[in-house]
């Protein structure tokens, strides 16, 4: 089935399914504004809270996979509904937690409620969006749901402060069962009803797995998220206000700068992608290098840094999640559709194997220089701990130099990319 032009039906269920990505996101990094609370609601060191994030994270990565063959078999509207139910019990649980393992299990659940919900929001654009112009809804997908973190930055921290932590997790939880409720009304797998089932393609996952663009990708989408969802999801507050010694409102607003900085980017990265395909992967080790090169200035700076470079930092690694968006632009041109789900399955799986080493690094260093509790944190614990992402950017970027020359000759443009040849030329990198 071709995808129709752009239409008002198409915006309307482009829309639900942004809304429920924004209320995975809202419990992914509902973490990040109120860690320090958290640390002293379960009395846990740096470590061991680092731990509730870690094993979110590793469900999320985890399941991938897993979500990628289970969109493409039953469709993404009643997966997408499934991801908000399961957000919404995991943010019950969390509200209710008095043991530290129940606050656990709680952000497993919303783990697995997170990691069916993007790849089936990417798997339902192509349905209902000309080719040419999926690269910009992707975009704008992924950036719209960051919405979700300045939710829990401000709205969501405000609730914590003002009526206390269950309340205020109970509201995040119904916020998520209602948005289950609006997905099933209104979103639909085609502009015809539900997708038919997937025709058989010969290799499946393993076919997947073994195509060089989806390599290329995972080691693209590796490299490029993750020290914005480090910052975002837990260890960006304490380092603004216990290392850097913003005030707690500023911090807040750094973070919403964050994500503003995401959603400026996004469509452009997007529109660049679209046109210029062969430019993708270079588009994306640009955003490495630059947010590099902004950690390791803020990280050198004598003393705190000016608040003008920590503002610089927000920006820079705010290009960081729309960057790693371009990696399923790589994806979806070396799969056929059949097997879209599986392969954005894979190449999510790299972000987020990153983000769980480096959070789990930080809270790891932290408590070796005996900066284990809220009120030790300081600006020299974080200077070290933070340096723990530098060894990622290289293993990555090795990984996408090497990748890179295996699936310049081989991977297939996707029909999204028209014109511009039946292949990858080496000048993508």
């Amino acid at each position: 089935m071709v995808p129709p032009r752009r239409s008002g039906r198409a915006l309307v269920v482009w829309g639900v399914a942004v809304l429920a990505y924004v209320a995975a996101v809202l419990g992914r990094s509902s973490l990040a504004a109120t860690g320090v609370t958290a640390a002293e609601r379960f009395d846990v060191s740096s470590g061991v809270l680092s731990l509730l994030a870690v094993v979110q994270l590793a469900v999320y990565a985890a399941l991938q996979v897993p979500a990628g063959v289970l969109v493409d078999r039953v469709g993404p509207r009643r997966v997408i509904a499934g991801g908000a139910v399961l957000v919404a019990v995991g943010q019950v649980v969390l509200a209710l937690a008095a043991p530290f393992w129940l606050a656990v299990v709680g952000r497993m659940l919303v783990g697995a409620g997170d990691a069916v919900t993007f790849v089936s929001v990417l798997r339902l654009i192509p349905a209902w969006f000309p080719a040419r112009r999926v690269p910009v809804y992707n975009q704008l997908a992924g950036i719209l749901g960051q919405l979700g973190q300045v939710i829990s930055a401000i709205p969501l921290a405000a609730l914590v402060v003002g009526t206390g932590w269950a309340p205020a997790y109970l509201a995040a939880g119904g916020t998520s069962v209602l948005v289950a409720v609006l997905v099933l009304v209104v979103v639909r797998d085609g502009p015809a009803g539900p997708a038919p089932p997937a025709p058989a393609v010969a290799g499946g996952l393993g076919a997947a797995l073994r195509e060089p663009g989806v390599r290329l990708a995972f080691w693209c989408h590796l490299a490029a998220p993750f020290p914005g969802n480090v910052f975002g999801l837990l260890w960006g507050f304490p380092f603004l206000t216990g290392g850097e010694g913003v005030a707690s409102g500023t911090a807040r607003g750094l973070l919403a700068l964050y994500v503003g900085a995401g959603i400026v980017v996004g469509p452009l990265f997007g529109v660049l992608a679209g046109r210029r395909p062969q430019r993708r992967v270079r588009l994306i080790v640009v955003s490495v290098l630059a947010q590099a090169t902004a950690w390791i200035v803020v990280l050198a700076w004598p003393g705190p840094a000016p608040m003008a470079v920590l503002v610089g930092l927000v920006v820079v690694i705010g290009g960081g999640g729309p960057a790693s968006l371009v990696a399923f632009d790589l994806a979806r041109a070396a799969v056929p559709p059949a097997r879209l789900g599986r392969a954005s399955g894979i190449v999510n799986v790299g972000g987020f194997v990153s983000t769980i080493a480096v959070v789990l690094c930080v809270g790891l260093a932290l408590d070796l220089q005996g900066a284990g509790t809220p009120d030790a944190y300081d600006l020299t614990a974080f200077r070290v701990a933070m340096l723990v992402q530098v060894p990622v950017w290289i293993v990555a970027l090795v990984g996408i130099a090497r990748s890179a020359r295996s699936a310049a000759p081989k991977v297939p443009q996707s029909a999204a990319d028209g014109k511009r040849g039946s292949r990858f030329s080496r000048s993508a990198v």
